[in-house]
């Protein structure tokens, strides 16, 4: 044996190979079925010439897993994480450890899809019910969403709910004790939509001149504190026909009189105190609940109560009528991706404190705030807001730069609130030692005991809270961490995520979050810094987004990109909007038509709407192709009102376009621009660049590309990349001026930088591959969905293809035909892959009657094997119904998924057995996944909204695993 020099032990693609499935010999066996030599090969033959790029990514050369943890460390140690009381909705919160190690941090619960097949998804399904339950409790009004991006944009989609119930009709009103990052964010969206707002003091409403408000939103507290007298806010806005929104504090409608008490209408918020690190403005789950007669106006998902086809009780996505991707431009909301995972903490926090834990926190911090003005005031300070739970403002006059600076010298950040004042913040992690040094920052000498024997609350009776919360037993059953524990590990056990299976979800992009790439998201240095503290403070995080800006900027061909939008639906709205704002520069006010092939993602056309724009559909051809025909007829009839064309790339029917140059080169000679919708970049990354192809504006999902995970439904992250002509039109943040300079466009999301809690995810991942490894994990996606629909196409028909009969990154499979013939449906395949160990292809979509199958470059061949066999296998079972072996209505298809419930019953009176029911696949024992719930009855559940814990005695005594009775 001879030993190797050091250089030959250095191995920067080491990463590579564990992100990227199957290895070289895998590889070359998968090219074999398709008949190519190569993955070069491959890009050449599937990848039209006219974009396809041979210029390597000019991007960091790779580095290992220890190397990444290491730059990272560095990062988060440029970050100052001083003890933040600037409050404007944020505050410090402890996540259990429990929760931290085993949801956060677990697999099982972030790699989980949105729970569109709710068989295989009642854990996080029972766990979003229970936020939804904590929020309608706390909010005491009926129903509750699965959460919305962040509280800015909930007050934005309260507002377009109020503009709908009035028929679009009168002025938003909006409190001037609202967070500013709110009314930033409302006056983005209000005026895209055309909606009147009005800033004013809502217990002036009568003398401001408003006539016939659509709603009125008043924040609870206010910005600086204030507790206002809601019923009496919320009596004098319904005299003018407006509809009430709240924007409250959670934790402090624990103490005050809840929004649905006082008569509001809807409520909304940040549910991130309840234990979500402050992450610098994000992921943070926000709520938003109503009564019962606007519940069809909710924007995002709905967990709903229903029963399943053995009579047990069952949990779905309610009233999905309702969604985007089913309703387009006449959807309420663009939101697609939510913050599921957060919302999974956030009721579980509540589970783990239960009424009483979260009582005992909020009267905590509010005794601190109580003791802490007492000693001010004695200090000689006026406190300038007269009720409150933990926020105050403070008069400090010529001795404010004092305050500030002493403050600094005990590591203290405080609101600024101008040269007179300051703001003061408390929450849980404020301790009696932190009071003390916030005190002598101000020159009070006093200490908390003292204080706190003689201090007094100013909030009368007739401000507390009088009705119950929180009285379903799952909020008092789990105590010890023991329970707390297993309550946590039951719920991920009955999901299937991408910790037991592929997730094969056409446009979805379901791949390997790497345990390396997450480290770095629950570090202090990341997860303890306020959204707006002095950005100085911010640096490795501003070094970090810058990073990452410059880095999407090379792989897209554009030259700016902005991380603001906190999920693609917000990134779509921001591209859109940098469009509108350059053709309304230009002095082109009257381009406001959006041209919208059919095959495109459903968000586009909700977004378009929500930029002022009026959507026009373009056909697709028999082959799925952007009809060039029907286009030129679009720009003919639209040609001076048009603003831009919306295009997926590739397509969402999963094919490389040959014409998407000579459709932008159309759009761009009629004065339109192209917005490319990135949703699909794994199909491209160092491939081609969508700035080459002609698009001047994209969204990228790094929740999709760039391995952020779903958590269930969030949270997602979509920076905008733009050409240079459009750059000034991104959003920009006035409450952070330094933080984007030079965009002048509207912010879109509440903190500057949305989500950067997450960004390390898709830095790390970036730093690990490199551009060479990049682009060989795009050409190992095309090459695994080639591979799965050469393996398929005998059995289940390929829909479209491009050249050569292949495929980009996904495939469409065609159940249409099978279904005619035998009353079989892609429903039924996709139910009984459960049985099989699978999670279901997208089902539907694009085209009705299909499955749209990506496999992603993460999945090895021996796995995508497993998934072929399984379709195969189905593929006889639907021969066999076929042929009279079976019929349909009671065949093993129709009757799965197959619970434990079933095939141990005593009574088995099906035509097949229970061997065929519940172990299909040859040697599947092993790693059997026992679906808890048999098919969901739809129907009922939209019949029967039922959308909070159901009665304990309908369900047994642990929720939702007792029989029917």
């Amino acid at each position: 044996m001879t030993l190797r020099r050091l250089s030959e032990l250095v191995d920067p693609g080491a990463f590579e190979r564990r992100h990227v499935g199957p290895d070289a010999d895998a590889q070359l066996e998968m090219l074999e079925t398709l008949g190519l030599a190569s993955l070069d090969d491959l890009i050449e033959r599937v990848v039209p010439d006219a974009i396809r790029t041979s210029r390597p990514l000019a991007l960091p050369a790779p580095t290992d897993e220890q190397g990444v943890l290491d730059e990272l460390r560095d990062l988060a140690a440029r970050n100052s994480t001083w003890t933040s009381l600037i409050g404007m909705g944020y505050g410090a919160s402890v996540t259990p450890p429990v929760l931290l190690r085993n949801v956060l941090e677990d697999p099982g619960w972030y790699t989980a899809y949105t729970p569109y097949q709710p068989e295989i998804s009642q854990g996080r399904l029972e766990a979003l019910l229970n936020f939804q339950t904590v929020v309608a409790d706390l909010t005491a009004l009926d129903v509750a969403n699965a959460s919305l991006l962040d509280e800015a944009t909930a007050c934005a989609e309260a507002m377009a709910m109020c503009h709908a119930a009035a028929k679009g009709r009168g002025a938003f009103v909006v409190d001037e004790g609202c967070h500013p990052q709110t009314v930033e964010v409302l006056t983005t969206r209000a005026s895209a939509r055309g909606v009147e707002l009005v800033v004013c003091d809502p217990a002036q409403l009568a003398a401001s001149g408003v006539d016939s408000p659509c709603g009125v939103l008043v924040q609870y507290p206010s910005t600086t504190g204030e507790v206002r007298d809601l019923a009496a806010v919320c009596e004098s806005a319904h005299a003018t026909g407006a509809l009430v929104v709240v924007a409250a504090d959670l934790l402090a409608l624990t103490l005050l009189t809840p929004p649905g008490d006082a008569g509001a209408d809807i409520a909304v918020g940040s549910a991130q105190r309840f234990g979500v690190p402050l992450w610098f403005g994000g992921p943070h789950a926000a709520y938003i609940a109503t009564r019962s007669a606007h519940q069809r106006l909710l924007p995002g998902r709905i967990v709903g109560v229903s029963v399943d086809a053995e009579g047990r009780p069952a949990l779905r996505l309610a009233l999905q009528a309702r969604e985007q991707h089913i309703r387009r431009e006449r959807a309420t909301s663009n939101i697609c991706t939510s913050q599921a995972l957060l919302a999974v903490v956030a009721g579980l926090y509540a589970v783990y404190h239960g009424a009483e834990g979260l009582r005992a926190i909020a009267e905590r911090v509010h005794r601190l705030t109580v003791v802490l003005a007492e000693g001010l005031r004695r200090g000689g300070f006026e406190i300038e807001t007269a009720r409150y739970v933990d926020t105050i403002a403070v008069r400090t006059g010529a001795r404010t730069a004092q305050v500030h600076a002493s403050c600094a010298l005990r590591h203290v950040n405080l609101r600024d609130l101008g040269p007179d004042a300051v703001g003061i913040a408390l929450d849980e992690r404020t301790t009696p030692a932190i009071v003390e040094s916030v005190l002598a920052a101000f020159g009070v000498e006093a200490t908390v005991a003292e204080l706190d024997a003689i201090a007094t609350s100013p909030l009368a009776p007739e401000y507390l809270r009088q009705s119950p919360y929180l009285t379903h037993p799952v909020f008092s059953l789990y105590r010890s961490e023991t329970e707390m524990l297993r309550y946590v590990r039951a719920l991920a056990a009955k999901d299937l995520a991408l910790d037991r299976t592929m997730i094969p979800l056409g446009s979805c992009t379901m791949k390997l979050n790497a345990v390396a790439e997450m480290a770095a998201v629950s570090w202090p240095g990341f997860a303890d810094v306020h959204p707006f503290a002095p950005l100085e403070q911010a640096a490795g995080y501003t070094a970090l987004v810058g990073d990452l800006e410059a880095w999407l900027a090379e792989i897209s061909g554009y030259d700016a990109v902005c991380v603001q939008p906190n999920a693609g639906s917000q990134g779509e709205l921001a591209g859109l909007l940098a469009i509108r704002g350059y053709h309304r520069h230009r002095g082109d006010q009257d381009r406001t038509v959006c041209l919208i092939p059919t095959s495109a993602h459903g968000t586009n056309a909700a977004s378009a709407v929500m930029a002022g724009l009026r959507v026009v559909a373009v056909a697709c051809d028999a082959h799925g192709n952007v009809d060039l025909a029907d286009l030129d007829a679009k720009l003919a009839a639209h040609g001076p009102e048009l603003a831009a064309i919306m295009l997926t790339y590739p397509s969402t029917h999963g094919v490389y376009e040959e014409t998407v140059g000579d459709i932008c080169a159309r759009v761009h000679a009629a004065g339109g621009q192209v917005y490319i919708d990135g949703a699909n970049l794994n199909a491209l990354v160092g491939v081609a660049r969508l700035g080459d192809i002609g698009g001047d504006v994209s969204h990228f999902n790094l929740h999709k590309t760039f391995c952020i995970p779903h958590g269930g439904g969030g949270p997602g992250v979509g920076p905008v990349g733009v050409r240079g002509h459009l750059a000034p039109f991104l959003p920009g943040s006035t409450v952070v001026p330094g933080a984007r300079p030079g965009a002048t466009g509207g912010a879109v999301s509440a903190a500057p930088f949305g989500s950067a809690g997450v960004l390390p995810i898709s830095w790390a991942y970036m730093r690990l591959m490199g551009g060479h490894g990049l682009t060989t994990a795009t050409a190992v996606a095309v090459l695994a969905a080639n591979y799965v629909a050469a393996r398929l196409a005998a059995h289940f028909p390929v829909l479209y293809t491009g050249r050569g009969g292949l495929v980009a990154h996904e495939c469409i499979l065609d159940v249409r035909e099978i279904a005619a013939e035998t009353a079989i449906t892609a429903e039924d395949i996709a139910k009984r892959l459960a049985d099989y160990g699978f999670h279901a292809p997208t089902m539907s979509f694009p085209v009705p009657g299909t499955l749209m199958v990506e496999p992603t470059e993460s999945e090895s061949k021996a796995e995508l094997d497993r998934f072929c066999d399984a379709m195969i296998a189905i593929r006889r079972e639907i021969d066999c119904v076929a042929s009279g072996g079976l019929p349909a209505v009671d065949s093993p298809l129709r009757r799965a998924p197959h619970t434990a419930w079933a095939v141990t019953s005593s009574t088995w009176d099906r035509p097949y057995s229970r061997e065929v029911a519940a172990f299909p696949a040859p040697g599947s024992a092993p790693r059997k996944y026992w679906p808890p719930v048999a098919r969901v009855d739809n129907a009922y559940g939209d019949r029967h909204v039922f959308c909070s814990c159901p009665p304990i005695a309908e369900l047994g005594e642990r929720g939702l695993d007792a029989p029917a009775p």
